[in-house]
Formats: C-alpha cells, sequence, structure tokens
C-alpha cells in the first residue's frame, strides 16, 4: 500500500471515533497500521471498577496518578505475539523469539484503549496513566486514549530492574498528543503512517518486540520530528532558490515583492553572487514568516480559510500561480496589513482598511492593497479583523538563516 492510500485510509479510521465503540474502532485503526490478534479477552465489563477487578486486585495503581476517576471505559483490546506478526504478514517480517538473547527483549506487546471524560489532558496527566497502567502487566503496553475530538497514543520504555530480574523499571513515556478525529492534521497522518508496521519493517528492519518498541520511540520522539520538519524544509528551501527570483527591487524588510514568480535581469542588484544572496534572503523571509503565520494559525489566531483553497476560489478572482494573486492579496497584507496593524475598536474602527486610490497612503504598508484582487472587499476585511495585532519587528527578524547555512 502507498503512503497516500495508506494516508486516507488512517483518516476515516480516526473519523470513526466520532461516533460508535471505542474499542472497536480502535481496534480497527490499528488493523490498518498492520497490528491485530486474535489474543483477547472476553471481560463482563469496561468501566474502571471493572478493570480493577480484573487487572489490579492487588491494589498497586495509584489511584490518583492514574486519573481513574475520569476513565469512562476501559477496554483490553488484543495481545499482539510473533505468531499473529507472522501469520498476518505471510512471514515476510520475521520476528524472533529467542528469550536467551537478551533479557530486555519484550516477547509480546499489549494494546489497551481508555476514553476519558474530560476534554484536555496535560503531557504529564497521560504519562502518570501510562505507568500506573504498565504496572499491572509483565509486558509493554501501548495505551489508545481517547478524550473529548481527540486520540492520544502512549508507550513507555521498560528494563528488567538491576535489583529483582523478575522485575521491570518504568521509563521515559513517549506521546502522540491531541490527534484531531474529526479533521486530522496532516503531520499526526504521516506519523501514524510512518508507525504502521510495513513502514517499520521497511525504514528499521525490525525482527523482535523490543526493536518494534524501539522503532516507536524513535518515530515519535520530539527530537526526531523536529528533525525531519527542518529537514523538510531546508528541503524546500534549497529546490527553491534554484527555481525562484525576486524581482531586484524588493525590498524584503517590508515584504514589498510584487511576485516572486518574476524573473528580472536588471536592476541594481548586480553580480551574480549578490543576486544569490538577494534570492536566499527573500526565501528565507518569506518561509520564516509562512511558518510564524502557520503557528498562529495553529493556535487558532489566524481563520483556517485564508489557506482552504475553496474559501479563496470564493474571495479572491484569480488563483492563477503567475499572476501572485494569493501571495499579494493574502499573505502580504496578513504579514503586515494585519499583524502589523491595531486591531479596530469602538474609538478607532478605522485602522485596518484599504488604502486609497491616491498618493496620500503612498508608501504605507499598514494598510491593505490589491483592492481589485477581492471580490468582496468587505467580506475580506471581516475576515481579516479578527486576527490579533502583533509586534511586526517579529516577522523581519525571525528567521532560520543560521540553520539553512548549517545544513547545506
Amino acid at each position: 500500500m502507498n503512503e497516500t492510500h495508506i494516508r486516507i485510509d488512517i483518516q476515516r479510521a480516526l473519523n470513526q471515533f466520532t461516533d460508535g465503540n471505542l474499542a472497536e474502532n480502535a481496534t480497527h485503526l490499528l488493523k490498518v497500521l498492520g497490528y491485530h490478534s486474535q489474543r483477547t479477552l472476553n471481560r463482563d465489563a469496561n468501566t474502571p471498577e471493572a478493570f480493577l477487578k480484573d487487572f489490579d486486585p492487588g491494589n498497586q495503581i495509584n489511584l490518583d496518578k492514574a486519573h481513574l476517576s475520569e476513565w469512562y471505559t476501559a477496554d483490553f483490546l488484543f495481545q499482539l505475539t510473533a505468531d499473529e506478526i507472522r501469520q498476518h504478514t505471510q512471514g515476510i517480517l520475521t520476528f524472533n523469539e529467542d528469550p536467551g538473547v537478551d533479557e530486555s527483549i519484550y516477547q509480546s506487546y499489549l494494546f489497551l484503549a481508555i476514553k476519558l471524560s474530560g476534554d484536555t489532558y496535560s503531557r504529564t496527566a497521560l504519562a502518570n496513566i501510562t505507568r500506573e497502567v504498565n504496572k499491572r502487566y509483565a509486558m509493554p503496553v501501548l495505551l489508545i486514549f481517547q478524550h473529548g475530538g481527540a486520540l492520544t497514543f502512549s508507550i513507555i520504555n521498560r528494563r528488567p530492574s538491576q535489583r529483582d530480574r523478575a522485575l521491570d523499571v518504568l521509563e521515559k513515556v513517549t506521546l502522540i498528543k491531541d490527534i484531531d478525529v474529526h479533521n486530522p492534521h496532516r503531520a499526526h497522518l504521516e506519523i501514524l503512517a510512518d508507525l504502521s508496521l510495513p513502514a517499520l519493517y521497511q525504514r528499521h528492519g525490525v525482527t523482535n518486540f523490543l526493536e518494534l518498541h524501539q522503532a516507536w520511540q524513535q518515530t515519535l520522539d520530539i527530537s526526531e520530528l523536529n528533525r525531519r520538519f527542518f529537514k523538510e524544509i531546508a528541503d524546500w528551501y534549497f529546490w527553491a532558490v534554484e527555481k525562484v527570483t525576486f524581482p531586484d527591487n524588493a525590498n524584503t524588510s517590508v515584504g514589498r515583492v510584487s511576485n516572486p514568480a518574476v524573473r528580472n535581469t536588471g536592476g541594481s542588484v548586480g553580480s551574480v553572487s549578490n543576486r544569490a544572496v538577494h534570492n536566499a534572503t527573500c526565501i528565507i523571509r518569506l518561509i520564516t514568516r509562512l511558518i510564524f503565520v502557520w503557528f498562529l494559525k495553529e493556535k487558532n489566531l489566524v481563520p483556517d480559510a485564508l489557506f482552504n483553497e475553496d474559501d479563496m476560489i470564493e474571495m479572491l478572482t484569480n488563483l492563477d500561480p503567475q499572476e501572485s494573486t494569493y501571495y499579494k492579496a493574502i499573505l502580504q497584507n496578513l504579514f503586515f496589513a494585519t499583524l502589523n496593524q491595531e486591531m479596530n475598536t469602538l474609538e478607532k474602527p478605522n485602522n485596518r482598511k484599504f488604502r486609497g486610490n491616491g498618493r496620500q497612503h503612498y508608501n504605507i504598508t499598514s494598510l491593505y492593497r490589491y483592492k481589485r484582487y477581492f471580490r468582496d472587499s468587505d467580506a475580506a476585511l471581516r475576515l481579516f479583523e479578527s486576527i490579533p495585532f502583533l509586534n511586526g519587528g517579529l516577522l523581519g527578524s525571525f528567521s532560520f538563516k543560521n540553520y539553512f547555512s548549517k545544513v547545506s
């Protein structure tokens, strides 16, 4: 299955969590990722009280740390062993079962799903629940939490105790947190696709459950995710500097770039080396501004509609890339006439407005431009009006230039 198809299947599986039974939805999602087994338990109930009765008769779980009062349901999904791996992959994946190789090698993996009553939980809270649940099992447990409209995947590293080899020491908890089941973020879909058993086998060549666990950890690790993110940004940057030429008169300090796709051989930049520096500076500024604005969008401070093609078709007169209408009308106005201009107030209702037709607003970058590109300029102003005012200098100083020079 190619990457596009598995991401589509993952998104459909996530959407099913908006309704129905958590255990069934979680089992289906794991099956899409390549993890399924008939080894399960027939339990009479999936309440928190039933979980304690079934799995914690010795009262070892700390009820406060486990946030047990906030559990709605707790389902034991299945146990995955090497037999299931071989069976469902037709022997393509060969998992070792020799316990004499390494005492730390996990012989199987358990999968549980817990539905929580609250909408949001901190990483610490979910990590504590993961620790408390793992206390009750001799093998590691992958937990799927559902809280509000989101899922969190959680695993914990464990090793044999130096004092008592019959016991494990629970160490680092790794999470993939707050996956929106209604409208999952593309990054979460990619991470889940990377967690699929075929993808992990192809990338890491896993041959036992310890290696599988380590591959999960590496995939979910924050530093690894950051490295991948910056690597993709850097790859795009190095591609762009070979493809894009900015006009020589582009004033990068205030973003007055008429069309990033236009090639212009005349002007003040001069030598080839100066032109390369000029283009690189323009691209870096554009990338960093886009990253900053996208961060604001993820914090719900910038409307999603500004990045939705269907909405932009309704708002703009033209989306032809060669005309750079989207860059001029949306991005440039967002960077400078919105984030660099105070919001409208009762006392000052016209802070954010389009500049006039004459020269009275010439060279004023904190007013909206390109009114002719909007089908309804008043509707555009209403879309921009809720975006907060920020110090415009942030967009000029925020830069990954040092990072790009290092990775080159």
